[in-house]
């Protein structure tokens, strides 16, 4: 792994830890914080580990005027023996540069970001909540902070990497979901930035789940923004149907995420020997398999929930109530399994979960 120079500068006053009780997913974050800057002839440099603090930008930062910024969402766990386990940290680190490329902005080395995300972990894992359910939520990210109004690349950046300790990131926790196709909105196509996880992504998609919120429904399950007919994803997951015994997901097609979680599922389903497909799916299809009762589970898949049943979707008007508004035996499969492996419950036969080593590395 490449290892970086990292400045480490501690705090000098430590704050409470929340009550793993009654963590709320976004709320609290821990006492250090990982910088990098960028300089357009310089690259990335004065990497380092700093308090937790505000940052300070100049008005005119393109960030937030054109939306050059980028992130990522993983997870840091500790298993009943104390190891800190990180799940397919690296796979974060590659998606990550794809949604640089994709926003113009420069790449970070994956060996590097990766070494910088430990060692910060190292030093917060105090911060790692062990109730049942918990773990520490990573966030790295990467914003424009140069100052001009010119709509072009930046040419200055900062790479921040911040920890927070969560629960579940739905109330419901692996309770099942109701969740509202939306015909009105759209949140991207295909050439867009949809692949790319980024912020104006989210953004766009927060009119569309203010209208859910006020009909009392959890997430938005997004369609394609041309034909308006055919399934994509969820708000904050990718979307899994069971149809008479198969599991069917969107395809990749350039407006989709491309799921950490989804890939981990389709390759457990594999393994398990579950008929799995990844195509093209229509609403009108869902509705017809519903119709004739073969519509068996509905799922979603992503780093915060991990697994969130569908309980019902809601179509225009048209409600479809999914497997008597109960988890389905694939879905409770799949989240004990993959939670499992995460905490190391049960072994791991794909080589995903990466252990820390208990050193810390400090280059002056």
């Amino acid at each position: 792994m490449t290892r970086l120079p990292i400045q480490i500068k501690l705090t000098d006053s430590k704050k409470e830890k929340p009550n793993p009780e009654k963590l709320i997913f976004g709320k609290s974050f821990t006492d250090h914080m990982f910088v990098a800057d960028y300089e357009e002839g310089k690259g990335w440099h004065s990497h380092r580990i700093v308090p937790y603090a505000p940052i300070t930008l100049d008005p005119a930062a393109l960030v937030f005027h054109y939306g050059q910024t980028v992130f990522e969402g993983l997870k840091a766990y500790r298993s009943a023996d104390g190891t800190v386990r990180l799940f397919r940290p690296e796979e974060n680190m590659k998606r990550m540069n794809v949604s640089l490329d994709r926003l113009c902005m420069p790449r970070f080395d994956e060996e590097a970001a990766l070494h910088a995300l430990t060692q910060l972990i190292q030093i917060e894992k105090d911060w790692i909540p062990t109730l049942e359910g918990t773990s520490l939520y990573i966030r790295p990210f990467i914003i424009a902070n140069e100052a001009f109004l010119g709509v072009a690349p930046a040419k200055k950046y900062q790479f921040m990497i911040i920890l927070s300790p969560v629960g579940s990131y739905y109330k419901e926790g692996i309770h099942p979901i109701r969740i509202l196709v939306e015909n009105e909105f759209v949140r991207a196509v295909k050439g867009g930035t949809g692949g790319a996880k980024t912020a104006g992504n989210y953004a766009s998609g927060l009119k569309a789940q203010e209208v859910a919120d006020q009909q009392g429904y959890s997430q938005v399950l997004w369609l394609d923004g041309v034909e308006r007919k055919y399934v994509e994803e969820v708000g904050s997951m990718n979307i899994f149907f069971k149809i008479d015994g198969e599991i069917v997901t969107p395809a990749i097609n350039g407006s989709i995420l491309e799921g950490i979680t989804r890939k981990s599922i389709l390759q457990l389903l594999r393994h398990w020997n579950i008929p799995v497909a990844e195509r093209q799916i229509a609403m009108d299809e869902i509705r017809e398999a519903y119709e004739e009762g073969k519509l068996e589970e509905v799922f979603g898949t992503g780093t915060a929930a991990v697994i969130s049943p569908v309980g019902e979707l809601n179509w225009g008007g048209y409600k479809m109530i999914i497997n008597n508004g109960e988890t389905g035996p694939v879905a409770n499969r799949l989240f004990n399994t993959l939670t499992n492996i995460q905490n190391g419950k049960e072994d791991d036969p794909f080589d995903w979960v990466m252990e820390l080593k208990s050193e810390l590395v400090k280059l002056a």
